[in-house]
């Protein structure tokens, strides 16, 4: 199968090794990051540096202001951590290695954006806000991450991208010193903490046939017990239908459908539209389209009609492919998504047989998350195992 092995810029850039030892890893492909979420990072094999500390969402290049000039919502350029056109430099050095380059993508995901625009983040039935989670039901943000899949995918060069975050994010984010664990909330009690509660989603409601105030009244009463120690019963999305009611639980999740899948078609066709022939548009995705986060929830049927395929998680398990073999077409490209740093939870000793079977469940590539982080140790262990596996 082929394999694609996730890196920063900053993996590559000022490391004249990196892109050979990439190559020599036995990946055909490499997952470049163009436009990032703030992370910080280390990078143990740099000659320069051991941490960069990414400090908000960016793009990895210039942004075109011809594009954006006189819009409220517009990208972020990044610091220091990428300067100039730090995608582009890399990307060069990679293909230069043999590498095909393909660019990664984080759409709905921006600290920022919500610290500076508050108005444009998640707000859920208690009037927190979310500032790392951009609604997608407003106009003016889906339209910002249309136009910015379309720039941060289409860089030169690159054969293909893979758009993450493009649907709905909500509580759940792996934030800096996040400490919302003590209550287990599971698939019931996230969805419930992530309804949106701003002025577009309250009238989007009101279209599904719900009264706003009703149902966020109805969410708080639902958690009230959580909160105060009692465990919660979840059964998925049946969990949630006994919290809310079906009637009310189906509406808002129609609500949210829509709003995600309308998205992903207009983001798709914004990169089909700049992208040259044969362009691949993967989306990172998970097969229940209540689901929020990086891997957004979405309904496998439809979005393999949308895109060209898939990067499903599979760390620790290769079943989330199922639902999208299932209607997978010829062409297909169903990625499984492995992590491969021992200490992010990640398993690359049994790399070959957790990619046998991902094939077995459906896969068609690899996805190797994450070249840039691991350690030497990782690496060879994802050396042997791509040898083994093919």
């Amino acid at each position: 199968m082929k394999a694609s092995a996730f890196v920063y810029p900053w993996d590559v850039n000022g490391d004249p090794q990196a892109p050979a030892r990439l190559a020599d890893l036995g990946v055909a492909q490499v997952t470049l990051a163009a436009a990032y979420h703030s992370t910080r990072a280390l990078t143990p094999r740099h000659p320069r540096h051991r941490v960069v500390t990414a400090e908000h969402a960016a793009t990895l290049y210039p942004p075109d202001p011809a594009r954006w000039q006189g819009r409220a919502l517009c990208p972020y350029g990044s610091g220091d951590w990428a300067p100039g056109d730090a995608y582009g430099e890399a990307a060069a050095a990679l293909a230069d290695a043999g590498l095909d380059v393909h660019t990664w993508v984080v759409l709905a995901h921006n600290s920022r954006l919500g610290a500076e625009h508050p108005h444009t983040s998640v707000v859920n039935a208690y009037g927190d806000r979310y500032p790392w989670a951009p609604c997608i039901a407003q106009p003016a943000t889906r339209a910002y991450l249309t136009d910015l899949a379309a720039e941060a995918a289409v860089r030169p060069g690159a054969r293909g991208t893979e758009l993450e975050s493009l649907g709905w994010y909500g509580l759940a984010h792996l934030h800096a010193h996040d400490k919302t664990a003590g209550v287990p909330l599971g698939d019931a009690g996230q969805y419930l903490v992530s309804l949106c509660f701003c002025p577009d989603c309250r009238a989007g409601y009101g279209t599904r046939g719900l009264d706003a105030d009703e149902l966020a009244t109805a969410v708080r009463t639902a958690l009230d017990p959580v909160w105060r120690g009692a465990e919660l019963s979840d059964g998925g999305w049946a969990g949630v239908e006994k919290l809310l009611g079906e009637a009310a639980a189906n509406a808002t999740r129609a609500w949210r459908d829509d709003r995600a899948r309308t998205l992903q078609e207009a983001a798709v066709a914004a990169v089909r539209a700049a992208a040259p022939d044969g362009f691949q548009i993967l989306l990172h995705a998970d097969p229940v389209s209540f689901h929020c986060g990086a891997n957004a929830g979405v309904d496998p049927a439809h979005v393999l009609a949308v895109a060209d395929g898939v990067v499903v998680p599979c760390t620790g398990g290769a079943g989330l492919l199922t639902p999208f073999a299932e209607q997978a077409g010829d062409g297909a490209v169903l990625a499984a998504n492995l992590t491969v740093v021992t200490g992010m939870g990640g398993s690359p000793r049994t790399l070959a047989a957790d990619a046998a079977r991902a094939r077995d469940l459906g896969a068609t590539e690899l996805r190797l998350y994450h070249a840039g982080l691991a350690s030497d140790g990782d690496l060879e262990a994802v050396r042997a195992g791509l040898g083994a596996a093919t």
